[in-house]
């Protein structure tokens, strides 16, 4: 067979796309198709007194305007499944989960600035938007709270007056004795640190529309969501209609990155406006919405302690995390519980005490964003590390290297439960590798020996940051693989992409399973017509889970297709091969030939009746498949100005087997891109008001191409013996620990002058401000 696996194959998206012939959800013809716009709150926490709509009514072009009173007969917004406790999780951890349903227009109260009030449909967007400023609504302003930890205090505001208080989540996990680790260990530290809050930022903000089908009475929904098959279900559930008569499109998605794999009121409110008003309907996003009313993240609090004896070796560690939830809980244990079981990393801690709380406030709800939960986890563990090699006066690579898990340890049990409720195992690695790679890269003893020499002006430092992740998330992913008469193959997948490259790589492991060459392979994403069932791209879970359904399909029709072709030979199975499209006979290179495509253009037959040359496979991972890495900086701060300078990044990762390695260095370059955009750049900031003041880009700075340095990559090769591919998720994976990095870098570069980083972005205003106080 011809391994198409492996290969750095072109990605067969790329021309359509460079040529300007992407179909974007605001590309697509619709005609007489209304538009909708918004009316979001200004206020972060008020009762709505009235709101009166006669005006916009009557404004040129208005079709329709609706308020939170004409939607009362449809059941508020859940996120049902990632609100979803798995039953080993709820069992042996009893964590507190209480719902928050989002109205899906504000009808009583608002909880922060930017909740949707009422929605206007017109002829277009620039009628509708005059319309929205015609709508006067009443409010009364209530107190706001925007800090987690004020929040939590007995007589904070009540951010939804059913709850008790403002904690939405909480769980609670413990590994052997930390109490006596701690009594008895030679060194302790303890620190706060702030993971803060940012944003996603696709270049394709979001966007959905929806038309009835006239002569079938189906409904077609077109959006960038990341989850086509869960959206197809909450708006069958939301309007009362059969899953079957709603078809879901994830039709080309310029980013997602988490902020798309959630559930929004705009993706159910347009559907129904479509049935409602007898006309197709297109709602897209602003890029001030984006920021404002699109989900946030990031926004963390690690009160984390660590205990070693005296040669550096853990002995315990103790974190208490409190998660900024904002005014909704949307996604339940996803964030908080991903932070809780990432955060002892690679290393080996015989004794853990975590506590993690989800806290609601009148900000923007938080949801995952790439990393979901680890990128914050990693910030705390990794600097904390960084300390505690300071005060056992270790270089910062030796202890982490001394507290590492070891290959022969592996499979190896933390002792922790994981998301899915089964004890938490590391599947495969090799943790030291990683490290020394990354160590003999940034050549340690070179940077020592400059620091040494260094006057003062502008400061080196390096820093190291080590991850896991556990990726592959079930429950499951599903895979449907046919051949047509044309003697095409097309398998379509629950998994639509964003950019992540589904349409190469999936070929070439359909390839690959088959026996046929990539360009007879059209992979089909994101559609729910064609496939009934399906989960989504979220949790690094694509390659894993469709993949491997790929795979499993792309076998089962390759065996129907020997039989049926050795049926059209005449001649037995076993001495039958398919590759490249064509079936020959063993040991006969003269003999009879049969190409795939004349078999399918022939209908044929196993047996008396027809082959269907088609499977369905539906992959349940066991378990995660857990990749890992090891991320080495070389910075330059300049001690006037505040700046910081990236000289050298280097990445060392391992994901398994690599289906594309083009299209995976692709996704680690994104991933750590964005990081460094959290680490230097990028915060979505709020004042004791609830009002956002970084609400544009001319407030919000993302980085360029110029702010992102060429990346020193390197890969181990660890198959996860989770999958028949060896394969390990890693979309997510360079985007966990950049902000840890970074700042163990900027640390280790102004230690002489005893700055210690408990927050980013190091933007220069803070690191003057650093300098300043210490």
């Amino acid at each position: 067979m011809a391994n198409w696996i492996g290969r750095s194959l072109p990605r067969v998206e790329d021309d359509r796309l460079l040529r300007g012939q992407g179909r974007y959800v605001d590309d697509l013809e619709l005609p007489n198709a209304l538009e909708a716009a918004f009316l979001r709150s200004p206020e972060a926490h008020a009762r709505i007194v009235s709101v009166d709509v006669s005006a916009a009514l009557s404004a040129p072009g208005v079709a329709a305007v609706w308020t939170g009173d004409d939607l009362a007969g449809l059941a508020p917004l859940l996120n049902r499944e990632e609100l979803r406790t798995p039953p080993g999780l709820a069992d042996l951890v009893d964590p507190l989960v209480r719902m928050t349903p989002m109205p899906l227009l504000a009808a009583e109260k608002v909880a922060y600035v930017g909740q949707p009030v009422a929605v206007v449909f017109a002829e277009n967007r620039y009628l509708a938007e005059d319309a929205l400023e015609l709508i006067a609504v009443r409010y009364e302003p209530l107190p706001v709270v925007v800090d987690p930890d004020e929040a939590r205090k007995p007589d904070a505001p009540r951010i939804h007056d059913e709850l008790p208080d403002n904690v939405a989540v909480a769980a609670t996990t413990r590994v052997g004795d930390p109490g006596a680790a701690f009594r008895d260990a030679h060194t302790v530290i303890r620190e706060e640190f702030h993971a803060h809050r940012y944003v996603a930022s696709p270049i394709e903000t979001r966007a959905v529309a929806a038309h009835v089908d006239p002569y079938r009475g189906e409904l077609t929904v077109w959006s960038g969501t990341q989850t086509p098959h869960r959206l197809r279900d909450s708006i069958a559930r939301t309007l009362g209609l059969d899953p079957q008569d709603v078809r879901v499109l994830a039709v080309d998605v310029g980013g997602g990155f988490g902020q798309k794999g959630i559930l929004y009121v705009e993706e159910l409110i347009v559907p129904h406006a479509a049935r409602r008003l007898g006309r197709a309907v297109r709602w897209r996003e602003d890029r001030n919405e984006n920021l404002t009313a699109s989900s946030h993240a990031r926004e963390q609090i690690h009160r984390i302690e660590l205990a070693a004896d005296a040669d550096g070796r853990l002995l315990a560690v103790r974190d208490k995390i409190t998660v900024n939830f904002g005014a909704y809980n949307m996604t339940g244990l996803v964030v908080p519980y991903n932070s809780l079981c990432h955060l002892l990393g690679p290393y080996r801690v015989p004794a853990v005490d975590l506590d993690v709380a989800g806290v609601l406030t009148n900000t923007t709800f938080s949801t995952p964003y790439r990393g979901a939960g680890r990128p914050e986890a990693v910030f705390a563990m990794e600097r904390a590390m960084d300390r505690l090699a300071v005060a056992l006066g270790l270089e910062p690579a030796e202890l982490r290297a001394r507290n590492l898990v070891q290959p022969g340890e592996m499979p190896y049990r933390t002792g922790l439960v994981d998301r899915s409720g089964a004890p938490q195992i590391y599947d495969s690695g090799d943790f030291p590798e990683l490290l020394r790679r990354a160590v003999a890269k940034i050549d340690l003893p070179a940077v020592r020996a400059r620091q040494r020499g260094a006057a003062g002006g502008k400061r080196v430092g390096v820093g190291f940051a080590m991850y896991i992740e556990a990726t592959g998330l079930g429950p499951f992913e599903t895979a449907r693989i046919e051949v047509t008469p044309a003697g095409r193959v097309k398998p379509a997948i629950g998994t639509p992409s964003q950019g992540q490259g589904h349409r190469t790589s999936m070929a070439q492991i359909a390839a690959d399973a088959l026996g046929v060459p990539p360009g007879l392979i059209d992979v089909v994403g994101g559609d729910t017509a064609a496939t009934p069932f399906g989960v989504g791209t979220i949790a690094s879970r694509a390659l894993v889970n469709a993949g491997n359904a790929t795979h499993r399909a792309g076998k089962l029709v390759r065996d129907k297709a020997l039989a049926a072709a050795a049926q059209r030979l005449e001649v037995a199975v076993a001495d039958l091969d398919l590759a490249d499209g064509v079936f020959t006979v063993r040991g006969t290179p003269a003999g009879p030939s049969l190409t795939l495509a004349e078999l399918a253009a022939g209908a044929p037959l196993l047996g008396d009746g027809p082959a269907e040359l088609s499977e369905t496979v539906h992959f349940r991972p066991p378990g995660f498949a857990v990749a890992s890495g090891a991320h080495a900086v070389l910075v330059e701060v300049d001690e006037r100005t505040g700046e910081v300078e990236i000289r050298k990044y280097v990445v060392v990762h391992d994901a398994g087997a690599i289906v594309n390695p083009a299209i995976a260095e692709g996704q680690l370059t994104g991933g750590v891109a964005q990081g460094i955009g959290g680490a230097l750049y990028e915060e979505m900031i709020y004042g004791p008001d609830g009002q956002p003041r970084t609400a544009t880009y001319l407030d919000y700075l993302v980085p360029t191409s110029s702010e992102i340095p060429d990346l020193d990559l390197d890969e181990l090769h660890s198959p996860s013996p989770m999958n028949d591919l060896g394969v390990k998720g890693l979309g997510e994976g360079g985007a966990i620990a950049p902000q840890a990095v970074l700042a163990n870098a900027v640390e280790d570069a102004l230690r002489p002058h005893g700055v210690v980083i408990r927050r980013g972005p190091l933007s220069p205003s803070r690191i003057r401000d650093l300098l300043r106080s210490a």
